[in-house]
């Protein structure tokens, strides 16, 4: 495997992107999933699908209207211009807020079938208890739904790796600075550069095949934290 020290730097940066992007949507998807999987409102049903959009929208035209936003004129670009940030626009922090948006799905559905799968009665037993809202969803919500939490994670790190059109059009393939693994993969590829390119394509099958048997292999754990669950609604 012939890997040049851009190569190296490109997979770097693609796994500080990757980490960043995974901690972040945690933090967002955990209470969005939480609300859908329990609100009985009618902008449940509109708001399922404005975090699903990534799912079936075109990488390019996301990243489009994307650029759009984050450019000087856009709505964030001018914010961050008058906060004295510049714009995020082919910048690391640019490529982080896109990757937020498109792998948001990813992180919202597992979560939201934890909770679901979790059902009312471990809540309701905690609040008998006197606990408050917030004791409750850390101490008995949070884990019975560590499963969801685990393939949420997993899956938005995967994804975050593996992107393509949405980080080209935000980031462009700016050396040590927006150039990610998939990025540098179709540079390689332009320059005709195939044994280079051989080699990270070979690393990213490779990860794929790993996180994909270890999703199998988690899949198929009993778990534990469930059959409590199971128990206490008995």
């Amino acid at each position: 495997m012939n890997l040049s020290v851009e190569d190296f730097q490109a997979i770097a940066l693609t796994l500080q992107l990757a980490s960043v992007t995974t901690v972040l949507l945690l933090l967002l998807a955990t209470p969005v999933a939480w609300w859908l999987a329990h609100t009985r409102s009618a902008w449940r049903a509109p708001v399922a699908s404005l975090v699903a959009l990534p799912l079936v929208l075109p990488p390019t035209v996301l990243g489009f209207y994307l650029l759009v936003a984050l450019g000087p004129n856009g709505p964030i670009g001018q914010f961050t211009q008058w906060a004295g940030w510049g714009t995020l626009a082919f910048s690391f922090w640019g490529l982080v807020l896109g990757s937020v948006v498109y792998s948001l799905p990813f992180a919202v559905q597992p979560l939201v079938n934890a909770f679901e799968a979790m059902g009312p009665r471990p809540m309701e037993v905690a609040a008998t208890l006197r606990a408050s809202k917030w004791d409750a969803f850390f101490t008995v919500a949070v884990p019975l739904a560590k499963p969801g939490f685990v393939m949420a994670a997993m899956l938005s790190f995967a994804h975050t790796v593996g992107e393509f059109g949405v980080v080209l059009m935000i980031g462009g393939n700016i050396p040590d600075k927006t150039r990610v693994v998939s990025t540098q993969i179709y540079g390689h590829v332009e320059a005709m550069e195939y044994s280079q390119a051989h080699g990270l394509a070979g690393v990213m099958l490779v990860f794929s095949f790993v996180v994909l048997l270890g999703l199998s292999w988690f899949n198929r754990r009993p778990n534990r934290h469930s059959n409590r669950g199971q128990k206490a609604s008995a």
